[in-house]
């Protein structure tokens, strides 16, 4: 098995290239006929106006006569103008949202009113009337909707990669930017390993090094051999622990490994033979109760993970090892590139800052400058 290293720093195997070849012959052969795929610019307008009609969608008024008393609850997953909010004895309720309730979130915790009788035009089980103040909350722009909430109250993050469909390090750094930003601690994961032979296994441990060396717990696992599971399982006891990722990973078969006993087994999706990118799986963050203790949260996969809401200083500062060379370059306003007396390119050219990291720190800002969002980016999430 060999690897295609870009300038990108993402892996991708051969072997995969071939196996979509032969794929595309047998289907030829059989005469099958591929469906007409959407562009990605349909796919969000087709999106978009999902999540639109969601939003409009009438709800029903309960009156407040046919309520019981407010009581606490958990939300476990969000979908549209309604919630699954988990009742203080374990119970599972669909609820409507007060018009008031700007935001609403998997992990928020809230006070709900149950309904006294379910009529027949009432399809819910009871209505949510406040949310708790979060401690955290994941966030990531949307090009339109401006910052859209991922999950709420959580511990860590853990940031799943794999080999298949590539490895990128570019998106592995965007949201190590975004978990310093935030003050939340990461947990990076290399899913798939067994995937690789012994040659590249020590290729890929060696690459990894970049953020053991910098103070992140990196740990390599397989699903399907439970290789590293025990070590991911111990991270996990206690915490309330949000998978992201970027599609065809292996977020949700790492879930269904690390919850054998979970009622509802949570649906997987193999990398598209026709494109070679993860498929989205799941398309609504949902969470499960971890049977040692703690919560887990599974997030929808992503193709990229913007941060065109933070400012250059953030970005910076999300980039742990440049701390102690922030403020020592010659020129104040040094934009770390070509200027005379840069402390960081220095310190790359030294080996002390690894090469891959500098130079995607500088493809972030690149891309914070090309992309100009319609969405309002001031703090309101939704």
């Amino acid at each position: 098995m060999e690897f295609v290293y870009d300038n990108a720093f993402e892996v991708s195997t051969r072997s995969t290239q071939v196996s979509k070849q032969e794929n595309s012959a047998n289907n030829i052969k059989r005469g099958q006929v591929a469906k007409q795929k959407l562009s990605k610019g349909q796919q969000r307008r087709v999106q978009a106006n999902h999540q639109k009609r969601l939003k409009k969608q009438k709800v029903t008024e309960i009156d407040d006569s046919l309520l019981g008393e407010a009581q606490e609850g958990l939300v476990i997953s969000r979908f549209g103008q309604h919630a699954d909010i988990e009742a203080s004895d374990g119970t599972l309720q669909r609820c409507n949202l007060r018009r008031t309730i700007s935001s609403l979130v998997t992990g928020d915790r809230v006070v709900w009113r149950p309904a006294l009788n379910t009529q027949a035009d009432i399809k819910v089980n009871g209505i949510v009337e406040a949310v708790h103040e979060r401690h955290s909350v994941l966030t990531r722009p949307d090009y339109y909707d401006g910052l859209k909430p991922i999950a709420a109250n959580i511990d860590q993050i853990v940031v799943v990669s794999s080999i298949l469909p590539e490895l990128s390090l570019n998106i592995i750094d965007r949201y190590l930017v975004a978990c310093e930003t935030l003050g939340i601690q990461p947990i990076i994961v290399l899913n798939k390993i067994d995937l690789l032979d012994q040659e590249n296994r020590e290729w890929v441990s060696e690459l990894m090094t970049i953020y053991s060396d910098i103070g992140y717990q990196v740990l390599e696992v397989s699903s399907h051999t439970n290789e590293g599971m025990e070590a991911l399982t111990n991270a996990l006891i206690g915490k309330i622990s949000v998978f992201v990722g970027q599609s065809g990973v292996g977020k949700s078969s790492l879930l269904n490994a690390l919850l054998p006993h979970n009622e509802e087994t949570i649906l997987v999706n193999d990398v598209s033979d026709t494109s070679g990118l993860g498929q989205h799986t799941t398309t609504t963050a949902r969470l499960y109760h971890f049977p040692l203790g703690g919560d887990v949260i599974d997030s929808p996969g992503v193709r990229e993970f913007g941060l065109w809401h933070l400012s250059t200083e953030q970005v910076t500062k999300g980039f742990v090892e440049f701390k102690d060379y922030l403020g020592g370059c010659k020129f104040r306003d040094c934009k770390h590139l070509d200027d005379p007396g840069c402390l960081l390119r220095e310190a790359t050219e030294e080996g002390k800052i690894a090469e891959s990291r500098f130079e995607n720190y500088h493809r972030i800002l690149e891309s914070m400058e090309q992309i100009k969002p319609r969405g309002n980016f001031t703090g309101k999430d939704k």
